[in-house]
């Protein structure tokens, strides 16, 4: 399996010292090709890229851009827009031309949309070349998207599989989506296009993970990773953590998109999160938080999402990590451990940079004791 190394395990814990030092295993990415989604490279061991899609209707000029603009300042490197329809069709220029993030068109069935968002200027199409008709259609979407140096995205759907697929294998399976998969990039690469990426998502996340695992052993395509219509936040974020992290673990996977039933801008943050929680990502704060309990002395919570919300708005995008411990337990050693942190005791904390206390702090000032350590940190390198 591609990119993944079991673990071994052993039925005598005597085997491992206690005191040997815990190592990491070295990650191995899975070498794809490269593909440039206007100024974001795709593939070929570039920084994996966080996705959305925007909920707004695409005619409403205005409000998409505005989504659009709210998604970039969440940290967006890519924005999706549909384009279903004659009126999306005719907006999607008009937007393109407002922002200065790559977009891609979401298009299905229709070549003439297609046609239409190519010469607007988007950055990419995700349309499934076998589904919009004629050799002709095909082979006027391929040449346009060609001579723009505008990549498709075949996405492939467990939802959405041809009926003799599904007659085939009898209902969605691995197999079936990757079989799919490759009819639609055979039909791109016979018409001589190869600049593409896939994606096999479903709402099954083992058969999402399990369908990217047969994928990564038949292309060296980039993949784009999602479980799609995961739903709202408390469920979806789990799911998508879950089918997401463990490919991103086992070295699959160039760029990702969470689906929630929430805004685009929320799709982005836990985009982000999953991406730093594996150390994918350095980009942005992190903030570990203790999970508080009958020890604590002071309100974690409300420390927490105050400087979560000051860190925003002040738009620090710094690769730190901010420890919030809220007793004196286990505070002082693991606030010492991050870039910046605080261990609680009662209305007061102590305030860490780089394991070394520099002074004390009220309850009431840290928050702004670390925005302000924050603003002047400088990482390393």
């Amino acid at each position: 399996m591609s990119g993944f190394i079991p673990l071994a395990v052993s039925s005598e814990p005597s085997v491992v010292p206690t005191e040997q030092p815990f190592v990491t295993r070295p990650y191995q990415r899975r070498k794809t090709r490269r593909v440039w989604v206007g100024n974001v490279p795709v593939g070929g061991n570039a920084p994996i890229s966080v996705q959305t899609m925007t909920k707004t209707k695409t005619a409403d000029i205005e409000a998409t851009v505005a989504q659009i603009l709210r998604c970039k300042e969440a940290g967006a490197d890519i924005v999706r827009v549909t384009v279903n329809d004659w009126e999306a069709a005719e907006a999607i220029g008009a937007i393109v031309r407002r922002v200065d993030i790559p977009i891609v068109a979401d298009i299905h069935f229709n070549h003439v949309f297609a046609l239409k968002a190519i010469e607007a200027g988007v950055a990419k199409v995700r349309i499934n070349p076998g589904n919009i008709g004629s050799r002709e259609r095909i082979r006027q979407v391929l040449t346009a998207a060609k001579e723009r140096g505008i990549p498709i995205r075949i996405g492939v759907n467990s939802g959405s599989l041809e009926k003799d697929l599904l007659d085939k294998y009898g209902y969605p399976t691995p197999e079936a989506l990757v079989e799919s998969a490759l009819r639609h990039v055979e039909i791109a690469q016979d018409f001589g296009f190869d600049d593409i990426v896939i994606s096999v998502k479903s709402t099954d996340v083992r058969l999402m993970i399990e369908a990217y695992r047969l994928l990564s052993e038949k292309v060296d395509f980039p993949l784009h990773l999602g479980v799609t219509e995961a739903g709202l936040p408390g469920t979806g974020i789990i799911k998508s953590a879950v089918g997401i992290g463990t490919l991103l673990a086992e070295g699959i996977g160039d760029t990702i998109r969470v689906s929630l039933t929430d805004e685009p801008e929320r799709e982005v943050e836990v985009g982000k999160e999953i991406l730093r929680s594996l150390g994918l990502t350095q980009r942005s704060v992190e903030i570990i938080a203790c999970p508080t309990c009958g020890r604590i002395e002071v309100d974690l919570f409300r420390i927490t999402r105050e400087l979560e919300e000051a860190i925003r708005k002040a738009g620090i995008r710094k690769p730190v990590k901010v420890a919030l411990l809220g007793c004196v337990v286990n505070g002082p050693g693991e606030a010492s451990e991050a870039d910046i942190g605080i261990a609680a005791g009662r209305g007061v904390a102590i305030l860490y940079r780089k394991g070394e206390a520099i002074r004390r702090v009220r309850e009431e000032e840290i928050v702004s004791a670390i925005l302000e350590e924050l603003q002047q940190f400088e990482p390393e390198e």
